[in-house]
């Protein structure tokens, strides 16, 4: 995949599945994963990865012995994820996100340390919206912390529903500038 043209080419064949025309930049996935202790995870999930540029940073932090759950429903984001990142801490699952609870069962993981979510919430129907949050939220443990970004604060009513402690970051050097919801269950 050249990244920049098929992000936008994925955007505008799916543009209610991928919601931005180019991938986050280093600087975004500095920001989303900086509040999460890596080495005391066990099992982290990430939601919409695109090409995987959080999928890579969060494999260069997590543990040996922990489990990263990939959804990606997207074919040729997935197809790409599958051929170009080999580790045998991941499971990449081309399914939708509202699985997250039925994929944990699955692999005996009972809860998730941490939530990784890049979905394009704004786009999303309020009744897929709420149900993807109400399962991130229902598969974390207790302190298990969401991380989710938007290029908008439309989401904030949503997410600050679901969570009771939420922060919000903002990081300009990113196209387009995103906020960063740092929530805690």
């Amino acid at each position: 995949m050249t990244k920049k043209r098929d992000f936008l080419k994925q955007y505008l064949k799916n543009g209610k599945q991928v919601g931005s025309v180019r991938p986050s930049s280093r600087f975004l996935a500095k920001k989303m994963l900086e509040e999460i202790d890596f080495q005391n995870c066990k099992a982290v999930v990430e939601l919409g990865p695109g090409d995987g540029v959080f999928t890579r940073k969060i494999l260069d932090n997590l543990p040996s012995d922990s489990k990263l759950l990939v959804f990606e429903l997207n074919d040729a984001f997935y197809n790409n994820l599958k051929v170009n990142i080999q580790d045998p801490r991941l499971i990449l699952i081309h399914d939708s996100a509202e699985k997250i609870q039925d994929y944990l069962h699955q692999y005996n993981l009972d809860k998730a340390d941490a939530v990784i979510s890049s979905l394009p919430l704004a786009v999303f129907s309020a009744e897929l919206r709420n149900a993807c949050l109400e399962n991130a939220h229902n598969a974390l443990k207790e302190n298990g912390l969401y991380v989710q970004f938007q290029y908008t604060l439309q989401a904030k009513k949503y997410i600050t529903q679901i969570f009771d402690e939420t922060n919000i970051k903002f990081t300009a050097l990113n196209f387009p500038p995103a906020f960063v919801y740092t929530c805690v269950k």
